[in-house]
């Protein structure tokens, strides 16, 4: 009997199975075309060009300066906290001396009152040898109670004085371990700004660092014409000064004195800061090195003073008020011309709008114009 049944057709073998096969196909091809194309589709944010890429590249060197000044003022009062808890630890020792020191006389006053105190006084006179010898002794007891009185007093103030000193030394150990905290922040924060600026500048190609490259000399050579615009037209007007009977500024380029000081000693000092600046040019910046072999901006300009007999800050930020404040046109070789509206570069100006500073992360110590960045104003050391 079952030879009799009509088999079965397969719904792919029938014409309509299989259109409906061909059309499921065809939907699922098409659903992974259009999610292909949905996925391709997917916004890409443009590359960047040359010109956004020196943008953003001189932003976080700006950022990074500005870090670092922050890292140089916590390694300073980090150093200097470190130096005063050093000292209060040295003094609270010495203080624990003392006071074990007053310790021993007590001991001793205890032991010498423990022997005698054992007999009364009339059974010592009727011991004696001699009587005199008794009376002596008396007197030395009343004397060492007296003693006693006041080592007990000197114990007293030198336990209070170790106690004090103790809790002053733990103050400062706190705020050392704060300032070293804010120390690793600015040395982080430092780090990240020049890896992004050294990613940014590895992804670029060969042509497109060419063209990076020709931006940085049009930008150098704008600065420069300025700084020669602006010493011509400072020549300028020290010659008119001088023909019209006046006092000449004294310097190519320096500027009239502004009031400052203009004795030899003044002016013998900024030569011997000029020079010793000039002495390291080609060194590399590195962040936070004040030298010998490389130095950051302010540590450029506060190695130089120092050559020259004057301390100056560690920070731009303490550099600029150190000092008289003159203006651009009344600058002289030796002062200091501090950048952007945070004040986190400097550099010493040497005459014509140029100066010596060490400029960023990757460039050495060189001379360049003061117009290659906003001038935020300028201070005379000394």
């Amino acid at each position: 009997m079952a030879s009799h049944r009509k088999p079965r057709t397969s719904i792919l073998t029938s014409p309509g199975g299989r259109r409906t096969a061909v059309g499921l196909t065809t939907a699922a091809l098409a659903s992974a075309t259009l999610l292909s194309q949905s996925a391709d589709a997917a916004p890409r944010a443009p590359k960047p060009t040359v010109e956004e890429v020196k943008q953003k590249v001189d932003d976080l060197y700006h950022q990074a300066e500005v870090a670092t000044q922050k890292y140089n003022a916590a390694k300073e009062h980090t150093d200097d906290q470190r130096d005063r808890v050093d000292g209060l630890l040295d003094a609270a020792a010495k203080r624990a001396e003392k006071m074990n020191d007053a310790r021993r006389r007590l001991g001793t006053f205890a032991s010498a009152q423990y022997r005698t105190g054992g007999m009364n006084p009339t059974a010592q006179l009727m011991l004696a040898k001699d009587p005199q010898q008794f009376f002596d002794r008396s007197h030395l007891m009343e004397r060492l109670t007296g003693r006693q009185k006041e080592a007990v007093s000197e114990y007293q103030e030198q336990q209070a004085a170790a106690a004090r000193q103790r809790a002053e030394a733990t103050r400062d150990l706190e705020r050392l371990q704060s300032s070293q905290a804010s120390l690793k922040e600015s040395k982080q924060s430092v780090q990240q700004k020049l890896a992004e600026a050294r990613q940014l500048l590895s992804q670029l190609t060969a042509q497109e660092k060419a063209r990076l490259a020709e931006l940085e000399r049009q930008k150098e050579a704008a600065a420069k014409r300025k700084a020669q615009e602006e010493a011509r037209k400072q020549q300028e007007r020290e010659r008119q000064q001088h023909d019209g009977g006046g006092t000449s500024g004294g310097q190519t380029g320096g500027g009239a004195d502004n009031g400052g000081s203009t004795g030899g000693s003044s002016s013998t000092q900024a030569e011997k800061a000029l020079a010793f600046a000039r002495s390291q040019i080609g060194k590399p910046y590195v962040w936070g090195a004040t030298g010998p072999s490389s130095y950051d901006c302010s540590g450029l300009t506060q190695a130089a003073w120092k050559a020259a007999g004057v301390s100056l800050p560690r920070t731009t930020w303490d550099q600029v008020k150190a000092g008289q404040r003159v203006a651009t046109k009344d600058l002289k070789p030796g002062d200091l011309v501090f950048f952007f509206d945070d004040i986190s570069h400097v550099g010493m100006y040497i005459g014509d709008g140029k100066m010596i500073h060490a400029p960023h992360p990757g460039a050495n110590v060189r001379e360049e114009s003061i117009y290659y960045m906003p001038i935020y104003g300028s201070v005379r050391p000394g």
